[in-house]
């Protein structure tokens, strides 16, 4: 016998079953290809999500654009000295309207295309967010709290957001970021190209240097509380919980086991 696809309807369900409920606001990770193959793709798996959502439902997605930054920090690849001063001097400014995320995957491109999509103005870690609550959610994104406690990530901790990873593991979950904001004090210079009311600028300001290379643990441990969901949607493994729960996991998790502050 041979197995069939899943599709709009199915992923529907499947979301349903694992608890997505409609008026849920949630942050959404996910892969495409663990989805599986769907007919109509990106555009029928967030149809699924919304149809479950309804429409007093929320989806927000990161679309972050980190090339937009000081070449000088490029290892994959590096780009020569050289270079540098052309980089800045020439890259586009972030325009929230026009400036593709990169990195995020296919169905974060396709919820900041959606019709009706609000995006933050963070010019490397902003947001898109498409359904009742989104023009709120985006509205504040200080461009010196990139993850912090001016960013999208608080309005959905304050909104009581869920957080969904379907087909990805916890090291890609930026909930946990906002918790490093409430632990570290390790900050940066980072640098990017910005519109501003005179036009065009390259801008350097300080915010705190996050680390997500021990998510996957933190995940892990977090998981062991029983606040996690789990089932598949689709072919993908797919993970549901409320975020200030894992904010606040995360932030005692960190206190004990990070050694860099």
């Amino acid at each position: 016998m041979v197995d069939l696809p899943p599709t709009r309807a199915s992923l529907a369900r499947d979301l349903a079953a694992l608890g997505l409920n409609a008026g849920d606001t949630v942050e959404l990770h996910a892969s495409l290809r663990a989805i599986g193959w769907v007919p109509g793709g990106r555009v029928a798996v967030v149809q699924a999500l919304l149809d479950v959502l309804g429409p007093a439902g929320t989806v927000v997605v990161p679309t972050q654009t980190m090339e937009n930054s000081d070449p000088k920090h490029w290892s994959r690849p590096p780009v020569p000295p050289e270079w540098w001063p052309v980089i800045r001097e020439h890259t586009p400014a972030f325009d929230p309207a026009r400036t593709p995320s990169q990195g995020i995957g296919a169905l974060g491109e396709a919820v900041r295309t959606w019709p009706g999509a609000v995006r933050s103005n963070h010019p490397q870690t902003s947001f898109a967010a498409v359904g009742a609550r989104a023009a709120e959610l985006m509205a504040t994104h200080r461009l010196d709290s990139q993850f912090g406690e001016e960013s999208p990530l608080a309005a959905l901790e304050r909104v009581g957001a869920r957080v969904l990873l379907v087909g990805v593991g916890f090291e890609v979950c930026t909930a946990f970021h906002l918790a490093e904001y409430r632990v570290l004090t390790t900050t940066a210079e980072f640098s990017c190209a910005v519109l501003t009311e005179t036009g065009r600028e390259w801008v350097t300001y300080t915010d705190v240097l996050v680390d997500s290379d021990d998510f996957g643990a933190l995940g892990s441990a977090y998981e062991q509380t029983g606040e996690v969901a789990r089932g598949m949607v689709g072919a993908a493994d797919t993970r549901l919980f409320p975020a200030d729960k894992a904010i606040a996991f995360a932030v005692e998790w960190l206190r004990t086991n990070r050694t860099r502050t």
